[in-house]
């Protein structure tokens, strides 16, 4: 039987863990006890952070396993490389997976290769914005999820959101760069020994300023032709910069209202909201978890799009109370696939940790609520 290091345990590597266990294989789930769902249903697992490379190597070592991954979580990156690395398993170099998780050093990697992204700089001590164009937007250099980010129209109040920034960071390190106006979607793919292959590009819906958490995500787009192709190009670039190789990407693109598009930022992984876990799967009918689970083991099928349907995901919050009596009778729904309530307390949101719910669709045209 297979051996397959999960990095991860919380709802968000769910998905993998039962898709690894439908194929036959064994199990080690490593992170904190906290939040960790999937411990009940892993057939091993490990109270070690996710940060802690060095000890789940030596545990790693001592099972001999086969491939180790990890789905929807950045901080999981360089542990999956780190541990891949030495073991000579399949994965992506250390080094690249930290270009790939910390801002500043991805907004280095796309000036090199003249990848189109905003205007930044690291936000040290001594960093000037003069020539900056406001607004900006403050963000932690290693945190997803809205954590920490924030759109400032004003010089004044950078320093504010700089120290916020910092202090969602684990390494409290901030960027500033210039805000793009215009509409958002990711992409997300898969790459084989640097081969890149795009699977879906996703519509996002988010709140306003500053805060702009995602409410919807919706495939495939309604982007026009013309525009997908210049994602698509962008695309294959900053996945070239940053040296991703093997496993799922999630590429944040924002689209100005005259067509010009830039890259936010990119994982090495995929992208969390199931958006990768499950909307990919319901809109194109390929098994983007398996296919994860497949590469981690050294193994790779190209990707073979056998499904032409529409999907989505809307989340509960205060701000989206509207979407409660459709999640409390998502049975009267026959597009509804899954919908949960997971709190009961309506919070106003400034991250993805303040939702309360959510449901998800497929449907032959997009679901509109």
């Amino acid at each position: 039987m297979k051996k397959l290091a999960i990095i991860g345990a919380s709802y968000l590597q769910l998905p993998l863990v039962q898709k690894a266990k439908e194929m036959g294989i064994e199990t080690h789930c490593f992170a904190w006890e906290d939040g960790a769902v999937c411990k009940e249903i892993a057939d091993f697992f490990y109270p070690v952070s996710i940060l802690e490379k060095e000890q789940i190597l030596e545990v790693c070592e001592q099972i001999d396993i086969d491939g180790i991954t990890s789905i929807a979580s950045d901080a999981a990156v360089p542990t999956v490389s780190y541990v891949a690395e030495k073991m000579a398993l399949t994965g992506n170099d250390f080094k690249d997976s930290i270009a790939s998780t910390d801002k500043f050093q991805m907004r280095k990697r796309f000036s090199e290769f003249s990848v189109t992204s905003p205007k930044y700089c690291f936000a040290e001590s001594d960093y000037s914005i003069d020539d900056f164009r406001f607004p900006v937007i403050v963000k932690p250099t290693d945190r997803s999820g809205s954590r920490g980010v924030k759109k400032i129209e004003n010089p004044g109040d950078v320093q504010v959101a700089v120290q916020r920034a910092k202090n969602e960071s684990f390494a409290h390190k901030a960027i500033i760069e210039e805000y793009i106006s215009g509409s958002e979607v990711s992409v997300e793919s898969i790459s084989w020994n640097g081969k890149h292959y795009i699977l879906a590009i996703t519509d996002k819906v988010t709140t306003e300023e500053p805060y702009f958490v995602e409410l919807q995500h919706h495939q495939p787009s309604n982007l026009s032709s013309e525009i997908q192709e210049k994602i698509r190009v962008e695309t294959l670039k900053a996945l070239s910069a940053l040296n991703i190789k093997y496993g799922a990407s999630h590429s944040e693109f924002k689209i100005t209202s005259s067509g010009e598009v830039f890259v936010i930022e990119v994982g090495a992984r995929m992208g969390g909201d199931f958006i990768g876990s499950h909307l990919v799967k319901l809109s194109t009918g390929y098994d983007f978890v398996k296919a994860v689970i497949d590469i981690a083991l050294g193994d790779f099928e190209e990707p073979k799009i056998n499904e032409s349907k529409f999907s989505g995901v809307y989340f509960l919050c205060k701000e989206t109370e509207y979407l409660l009596p459709v999640i409390l009778h998502s049975e009267d729904y026959k597009e509804i696939v899954e919908a949960e309530i997971t709190d009961i307390e309506l919070r106003n949101i400034q991250c993805s940790a303040d939702r309360s719910g959510y449901f998800i669709y497929q449907s032959e045209k997009r679901f509109k609520i």
